[in-house]
């Protein structure tokens, strides 16, 4: 009989501090290999094997591609990679951000999901906005186990109560130092292995998140018609345990707090684009209104000086809007 023997962790913000106290509560011994992702800049150096390995009994070790999963050991996520199991071994991948990161959870929790099935133990700590919740509840629906750090507990409750919202009541939640000893007495007992295969939606994510490349002519969901937040393509909705969440036919993935956050952030963006330009149009009308001032155009000249104040008078509006801070996006409730 199959038996629990991995263990999937996705952290973000104020997350390295939940995970030192996780990984100090798992025993040597443990019988499941774990594999962790945190959130970290493309172009970060992560010191996050030594820092784990320094803090209970089990070596922690930078993820590499095609190694077999061990009992027993902690394998981290490398900056800028997704970070995949794939039927007993990892898989790295520079495939499309997810929820707008790389590694994110929930590529890594579909994968487990998908090839593990009951046999898992998600685990999300904390961090901000939602990612791992969607992967968390694939993991659920798989049969495997929800585990989730007290979101009064965490620096950033955002993650941890998105999770408990897409995983309802069947969750083991506790403050970080609790957790190590709940997952340790939840691995390596007997589950019985999924009576029907992964889904189809589930399978072609997966498959998009290892390979460079999406699945010619397949796409996961329903359209939805919405845009890309990073490339403009096309997004379907896809739904997984009773949750939903966004992907482009490339390969970007959205929860719905990150889809959010990027169609934000592509606003701001647009916007200070448009003071520029505005203030850009406003010095044209002056230089305008200078040559016309040269060549005896009175009433040109105050043309061309009214068009830069209105230019100007827009620039401010709008930069007033963005200084005004209408706040992050969070989670209801």
């Amino acid at each position: 009989m199959a038996r629990r023997d991995l263990v999937v962790v996705g952290a973000s913000a104020g997350g390295v501090e939940a995970l030192s106290e996780v990984v100090a509560g798992l025993p040597s011994g443990l019988p499941a290999a774990v594999l962790v992702v945190v959130h970290l800049p493309a172009t970060a150096r992560s010191a996050l094997p030594q820092i784990l390995s320094r803090c209970g009994p089990l070596p922690a070790v930078a993820a590499e591609p095609d190694m077999a999963l061990q009992p027993g050991r902690i394998h981290v996520g490398i900056p800028d990679h997704h970070l995949l199991v794939h039927d007993g071994t990892i898989r790295l991948s520079r495939s499309a951000r997810q929820n707008r990161a790389r590694p994110a959870a929930d590529a890594l929790f579909r994968s487990a999901a998908r090839w593990h099935g009951p046999r898992t133990i998600g685990v999300v700590l904390s961090g901000a906005l939602d990612d791992g919740a969607v992967g968390l509840a694939t993991i659920h629906g798989r049969g495997g186990l929800a585990v989730v750090q007290e979101p009064r507990d965490a620096i950033f409750p955002d993650m941890p109560r998105a999770a408990l919202a897409a995983v309802g009541g069947d969750a083991v939640v506790a403050p970080a130092d609790q957790l190590g000893r709940r997952i340790a007495d939840l691995a390596g007992k007997p589950v019985a292995e999924p009576t029907t295969p992964a889904g189809r939606d589930l399978i072609l994510e997966t498959d998009m998140a290892e390979h460079d490349h999406p699945v010619p002519g397949e796409q996961p969901g329903l359209p939805a018609g919405l845009g890309c937040p990073e490339c403009g393509g096309g997004i379907s909705i896809v739904g997984e345990g009773g949750t939903t969440h966004y992907r482009c036919h490339v390969g970007h993935s959205y929860s719905p707090l990150a889809m959010l956050a990027a169609q934000r952030e592509k606003i701001e963006g647009a916007l200070w684009t448009a003071v520029s330009i505005l203030e850009e149009q406003a010095i044209i009308h002056q230089h305008l209104a200078a040559r016309a001032a040269t060549s005896g155009a009175p009433i040109t000249v105050g043309h061309q000086r009214a068009e830069a104040d209105e230019a100007l008078r827009a620039a401010d509006t709008i930069r007033r809007t963005l200084h005004s801070d209408i706040g992050p996006v969070r989670l209801a409730g």
